[in-house]
């Protein structure tokens, strides 16, 4: 919707001229001639913003401006006045004015003034949607999921609110382990204090520490000044470590002391600093695994799996698809400026047989692309991209089942053991051969007992 503007104005030459200008840049303009038309407008119809002079007969531009703002508390108010002084603006501010224009000004003026409070309005509203977001407990926030996997999610998710215990949140990339670290800290006690994010694996590993701990001036090649790092930053906040999986081990030796102490050194300096940081952690890759192969220590991950979260694939959730795909429609409709399609049942049924290797964040861009693309009033099977209906290659040999039948376990278990014995003992590998996830080829080797280390013999 184009954004409301009223203009109140005594004199109907300058009245017309502004009304011609906001027009003419897209806005929706009203016209009042005095401060009484312009306090029935606002009565009668919902403005974003009103700008009026100050100098009227009857009510003036200050009598104007308090009633203004008891009809409509969320109502912009710039005001205009020949009489541009300190006392004249502060007054004005004082009113619940945001900004002022000193008579004469130019056509740019205006519009930079205009432009600018309503970009800082649409911004106030949009931190106000985010509270309530982050403050609904039935959706943990905007992370949707009805499936009994996301509602374990959520329910541990919710207990780490209120406590200061490391969380980690373990998951493939997309599947929106920002969108909970960032609920759990808005949520919390600490949702008025910093919430800060590091990408471990974005760090060159040589400016890890400095990024993390700080440096004083001139402890390295580059430091021309001191810095704080981030933990400092987010001091009485909460810290969100992403990726903490491709840390190397020398800074992890750091981290632990940090996380055990709160006490940490800037590289250059002996000072301890105490520090007050909620910590969250997130990573891709399987931590344990990472701790056998000597590439992640092993008293750092105990100290960081105090809470863990484990986020299911996409795959794995299907159940959820539906819902997601609705709250898509929601946010990309608000996002485009326009209505969306809808999806018809055969187009999500195909949704549904796709793999999602990019998860949650691969569902949301296919469906920001289809809607911009589509035109009509439904995406059908034939709208949708070509991985999305295209089917993997059949064997030259399909399986046929036996005239004497089979014992499922067993088969189930043959399967298993060759896809271990193919990815050479690697459960992430022999999972993707299989096509379920980690977590359900886990499962199933503790369900039938088979240890894959023997395999690797």
């Amino acid at each position: 919707m184009k954004p409301r503007v009223l203009v109140c104005e005594d004199d109907q030459v300058q009245r017309d001229v502004i009304c011609a200008i906001l027009g003419k840049a897209g806005y929706e303009v009203g016209s009042a001639a005095s401060g009484k038309d312009a306090v029935e407008m606002l009565r009668d119809e919902p403005y974003d913003l009103l700008v009026t002079d100050m100098r009227m007969p009857g009510m003036d531009g200050f009598e104007l401006l308090r009633q203004a703002r008891r009809l409509r508390p969320d109502l912009e108010v710039v005001v205009m006045t020949a009489y541009a002084t300190v006392q004249t603006a502060v007054a004005a501010m004082k009113e619940g004015a945001v900004d002022y224009l000193a008579k004469p000004f130019d056509k740019d003026e205006l519009l930079i003034v205009v432009a600018k409070v309503l970009e800082q309005a649409d911004l106030r509203r949009q931190n106000q949607q985010l509270r309530e977001l982050v403050s609904d407990s039935v959706s943990l926030g905007n992370i949707i999921g009805e499936s009994p996997a996301m509602q374990r999610v959520f329910n541990i998710a919710r207990k780490a609110i209120n406590v200061t215990s490391t969380v980690l949140i373990q998951g493939e990339s997309g599947t929106g382990k920002e969108l909970v670290a960032r609920h759990i800290h808005f949520a919390g006690p600490r949702k008025n204090k910093p919430f800060t994010i590091t990408n471990c694996a974005a760090i060159p590993d040589t400016l890890v520490e400095s990024e993390l701990f700080g440096h004083e001036k001139g402890a390295f090649t580059g430091a021309d000044a001191s810095r704080p790092g981030k933990f400092e930053m987010a001091n009485e906040g909460t810290l969100f470590l992403d990726e903490i999986g491709d840390m190397r081990l020398e800074s992890q030796a750091k981290l632990l002391r940090v996380l055990q102490d709160g006490v940490l050194e800037r590289i250059g300096s002996r000072q301890q600093r105490q520090v007050d940081v909620r910590v969250i952690v997130a990573t891709n890759k399987d931590l344990a695994r990472r701790v056998d192969e000597g590439l992640f220590r092993k008293d750092l991950y105990y100290r960081i799996d105090v809470i863990r979260i484990d986020l299911p694939p996409l795959r794995d959730r299907m159940q959820d698809l539906a819902l997601l795909v609705r709250h898509f429609r929601e946010k990309l409709t608000g996002k485009l400026g326009h209505p969306v399609p809808a999806l018809a049942p055969e187009a999500l049924e195909a949704m549904r047989r796709y793999r999602w290797p990019g998860n949650v964040r691969e569902l949301e861009n296919t469906l920001e692309q289809l809607f911009i693309l589509i035109d009509g009033p439904l995406v059908t099977a034939a709208d949708l991209p070509p991985k999305l209906i295209e089917r993997p290659t059949q064997p030259a040999t399909p399986f046929k089942l036996p005239a004497g039948g089979i014992v499922l376990e067993e088969l189930e278990q043959d399967l298993i053991r060759q896809a271990l014995e193919e990815s050479g003992g690697r459960i992430k590998e022999a999972a993707e051969l299989l096509g379920v996830s980690y977590k359900t080829l886990q499962y199933r080797l503790k369900k039938h007992e088979i240890d894959r280390h023997a395999l690797e013999e």
